[in-house]
């Protein structure tokens, strides 16, 4: 495809050979691949795209041009720094071409700020938006634990920062220290630093890894570059998620991140964040020693004091033996009385069962069964009399009623019947003629108000309707620009044809060719309408 851009002889004429419009974008598509395999460029980023196919398309621009970026779903996940419009970036890719629209076009692989100005700039305007959604508020501080069993930090494993951390909470309180390795700069540090936030939040409380009472989040100190991944919107918006309270100890005194702000407290120094998650173990038994004498001392007091009132009130009780004396005598006055009195209960019980086992005898049972037998047998003769009557006046009743009923009412009806309908059928008739006199001169009457306003009747006085088709001419001039017209009179339609040449207002003469017919909404023949 080489000779697409080499220039044709001039004797060539019309045998200069033809190309597709595929092959010519094809051949561009490859010269400028081909020079352009990897470039780095530096611009202001312009519009900044985002659809819902993940992609971002974005301009970079200068004074003087524009060149139009592509970065592919995939990449624009992994970028540390998210394009922005107003931004100044390096951008590092490839220069391809976009055949459907004949644009060349720059698929971006990665995007870094262009200096520490553009930082500053992103890093503040990134700032007030988080300050308008309310993350810096101090109303979301959370008091930090006093005494935190676990202690969760985030920070690299292998730095110095650790060291110092473990250090001095060794020597203030010993506690339990979970430590989340991450990459405290570069591309993966903001990714992993908001994982790792993420991950001590996700921990169950009380499981078999304990979730962390307080988080620190330390970094040593560095340039503004080496601590961007802070910077970071994904960190800051993980940081203010956070349940657990947390610490930002990120770089030196003077240096601010915007996970300072998200943040519950802000450490100045990683060994300063360590301070503030405990306190200084010998002072706190210190204070319990101190606390601990007050309260034996105060007990001591206390219990002295409580016994000498006590014995001071056991002089004005009696002894204990002069208390129960009286009941000891009682009781053994009721001891002596027990067996006599169990053993005459005895004998009155077994005289009355004697007396009532002579009442007990079978015969005597066998008695009272009989006598209920005939008592019995006696109320069923009476229930079987008492049915008897009953049914025997049912029966006359029933009979008395049947005698009354007859067929002549009915009989007499069915004869009645066939004049009643006759009358009613006179009735109906009558009513019916009536009602459809009403009927006639009310349509007479509506037939004589539509005659006296429709338009017929003005036609009779000698006046005329003029259409042309189904639009009806109003004027001359209208008139004029039609080819055919038709004037309808009270008897019936001319067919006319406007005279040519002849001024508006100008009388026209109906065509000699004329042809009468019935007009279109003449009213039908009248006649009877029943």
């Amino acid at each position: 495809m080489s000779d697409l851009f080499e220039d044709p002889s001039p004797a060539a004429g019309d045998n200069a050979p033809e190309f597709t419009v595929s092959e010519i974008s094809g051949a561009v598509k490859k010269a400028i691949e081909g020079g352009f395999a990897r470039v780095r460029v530096r611009g202001e980023l312009g519009r900044v795209s985002r659809p819902r196919s993940g992609h971002v398309y974005l301009d970079l621009k200068d004074d003087r041009a524009v060149l139009a970026g592509v970065i592919w779903k995939g990449q624009a996940a992994k970028l540390v720094t998210q394009p922005e419009e107003g931004l100044e970036v390096i951008a590092t890719g490839r220069l391809t071409t976009f055949p459907g629209q004949s644009k060349y076009q720059m698929v971006i692989d990665s995007i870094t700020p262009a200096g520490a100005g553009a930082l500053m700039a992103m890093l503040e305007k990134r700032k007030k938006m988080l300050e308008a959604e309310g993350l810096f508020a101090p109303e979301r501080k959370r008091p930090l634990p006093y005494l935190p069993n676990v202690i969760g930090v985030v920070t690299s494993p292998s730095g110095a920062v650790i060291r110092d951390i473990l250090h001095r909470l060794r020597d203030r309180f010993p506690s339990k220290v979970l430590i989340w390795p991450v990459a405290v700069q570069g591309d993966r540090c903001a990714p992993e630093v908001a994982r790792a936030i993420e991950g001590f939040n996700r921990m169950t409380p009380g499981g078999s890894l304990p979730r962390p009472d307080v988080l620190i989040v330390a970094r040593g100190g560095g340039s503004i570059e080496d601590l961007w991944g802070f910077n970071e919107e994904v960190v800051a918006r993980a940081a203010a998620a956070s349940e657990i309270p947390l610490i930002s100890a990120v770089g030196h005194e003077t240096d601010t991140t915007l996970i300072d702000f998200v943040s519950d407290r802000r450490a100045p120094t990683p060994t300063a964040a360590a301070e503030m998650a405990v306190p200084v173990l010998a002072e706190l038994l210190a204070v319990t020693q101190s606390m601990g004498a007050r309260l034996a001392g105060a007990h001591a007091r206390s219990s002295a004091q409580r016994g000498q009132r006590l014995r001071d009130l056991s002089r004005a009780l009696p002894r204990p033996q002069d208390l129960t004396r009286h009941a000891e005598q009682r009781f053994d006055a009721v001891a002596q009385r027990l067996p006599v009195a169990l053993r005459s209960r005895v004998h009155q019980e077994r005289a009355r069962l004697n007396s009532a086992r002579g009442s007990l005898h079978p015969g005597r049972l066998n008695d009272r069964l009989e006598a209920q037998r005939q008592r019995l047998a006696v109320a069923g003769k009476r229930l079987d009399r008492a049915a008897e009557a009953v049914a025997s006046r049912r029966t006359l009743d029933l009979a008395g009623i049947s005698a009354r009923l007859t067929l002549r009412p009915i009989r007499q009806k069915q004869a009645a019947a066939p004049g009643d309908l006759a009358r009613l059928q006179a009735r109906l008739r009558q009513a019916w003629k009536a009602r459809m006199g009403e009927r006639r001169q009310g349509l007479a009457a509506l037939e004589r108000l539509r005659g006296s306003l429709g338009y017929e009747s003005t036609l009779a006085r000698g006046f005329a309707v003029v259409r042309a088709g189904d639009m009806l001419v109003t004027s001359a001039a209208t008139g004029a620009d039609q080819s055919a017209l038709q004037i309808q009179f009270r008897d019936g339609v001319l067919e006319a044809v406007p005279a040519t040449g002849v001024g508006a207002g100008s009388a026209e003469k109906p065509a000699p060719s004329g042809k009468r017919r019935k007009p279109k909404d003449a009213p039908p023949d009248q006649g009877s309408l029943f």
